[in-house]
């Protein structure tokens, strides 16, 4: 049996495909609101695949509680934030469920860990925990990195084609591992040792918020001189080895946003591209504010309750709103004492901040600037309600001439 630690974003998808796989899983998490939800064949969370996922997952038995299990392998799949003012990983809850782990597990328990972590945090946070106790790694627990390659709307579809890094101390123990994983997962599986495996997840989204800070800084540069960076770069990315992705208002997410600063933290004076493109990144959302300055200027609006920031989540078509660039946004502009922007994400249900909006159209009504800060497939599909709007389109989307870009 698999005792899954962490029912959120991703150890809830994971749970439901060792499951859905044949494997006997409970997942466990603290949240007593949340596993009643789960008990009652109630998901938390929109994301695309999950349903028919969850559906057949239940068919085979998956179990929900508050209580961590007594069992022979374990997944700890909980967050992992970072320190706002030394960017260095909050180890608080790997550490704390790791120890109730310690509290339940059979002897040779395996103990993966599938949350983020900087590199080095096993041998920094974990094995002491377990030293602690006088037990010994290797013999009474197995440690093992699994970390998760997975993103919010594509989550189902990913965790059965993308490929994994097992990290672990001892071979065997990572071609076990290898063979629970290859349950579901249907490409390349690399077992290689616990460092490697965490550098490895760190630098591959450290290396995507680096190629988005060059577009966002093109798209600054492009801004002075009124160059059009869309079309730059669309040139540009003909060449054969040049592939510049797409800037934006913003980087969101609990991955790009939040794993580059492991490295800024644990390596100060060293990791200065990546500082530098943390900077450009988080500087996105007072760039759009000061578009939106441009803006109202230009036609002469000075009541910020005109403005309507379309989009709550990070990225398309989810409801995630961890570090949101609008939510960024609306704390600068908090900063500068402009309240009253209206707010509309069609995905987010409940009430996030003052005046959100639930119904589009009645959104629409009340504003005269619409800024477009996630590129939903709803918006796509009301290009013809916006037409008469002053839209700022943060994402490029728009199907119409006269639209303002970053």
């Amino acid at each position: 049996m698999i005792n899954v630690i962490g029912l959120g974003y991703i150890g809830l998808p994971t749970a439901l495909m060792f499951a859905k796989s044949g494997i006997e899983v409970i997942g466990t998490d603290i949240n007593k609101n949340l596993i009643e939800s789960l008990s009652k064949g109630q998901l938390t969370f929109e994301e695309k695949g999950l349903d028919d996922l969850f559906s057949r997952a239940s068919e085979k038995g998956i179990k929900f509680t508050t209580e961590y299990q007594r069992t022979d392998t374990y997944i700890v799949a909980v967050p992992t934030p970072y320190i706002n003012s030394s960017k260095k990983l909050d180890p608080k809850y790997v550490i704390s469920a790791v120890n109730t782990v310690l509290d339940v597990c059979e002897k040779g328990a395996i103990l993966i860990i599938e949350s983020t972590i900087s590199p080095g945090s096993i041998d920094r946070y974990v094995r002491p925990e377990i030293e602690k106790r006088g037990l010994v790694i290797g013999e009474d627990v197995h440690l093992v990195h699994a970390p998760e390659r997975i993103i919010p709307g594509n989550m189902v579809y990913e965790l059965e084609h993308n490929s994994r890094a097992i990290g672990a101390d001892n071979l065997s123990i990572g071609e076990k591992v290898k063979e629970l994983y290859s349950s579901f997962c249907k490409t390349e599986i690399v077992v290689t040792d616990i460092r490697s495996a965490e550098m490895s997840k760190v630098v591959e989204n450290t290396y995507r918020d680096i190629n988005i800070a060059f577009a966002n800084e093109l798209a600054k540069i492009c801004r002075v001189d009124n160059m059009d960076v869309y079309e730059i770069i669309r040139i540009a990315n003909m060449h054969p080895r040049v592939n510049i992705l797409q800037p934006g208002p913003g980087v969101g997410g609990h991955c790009i946003s939040v794993d580059p600063w492991f490295l800024v933290g644990d390596y100060p004076g060293l990791a200065n591209i990546i500082l530098a493109a943390r900077k450009i990144n988080d500087s996105m959302p007072a760039h759009v504010l000061g578009r939106i300055r441009d803006i109202m200027r230009e036609h002469n609006i000075k009541d910020i309750s005109k403005i309507g920031l379309y989009g709550l989540a990070y990225k398309e078509n989810v409801d995630d709103t961890r570090e949101s660039p609008t939510l960024q946004l609306l704390e600068r502009m908090d900063e500068h004492l402009a309240f009253g922007v209206k707010v509309y994400d069609p995905f987010i249900k409940t009430r996030m901040v003052e005046h959100q909006f639930m119904n589009f159209e009645d959104f629409l009504n009340e504003i005269e600037i619409l800024v477009i800060m996630t590129a939903h497939d709803h918006i796509k599909n009301n290009m013809d309600l916006i037409k008469e709007k002053l839209v700022l389109d943060t994402k490029n989307i728009c199907i119409f001439d006269g639209t303002y870009k970053l």
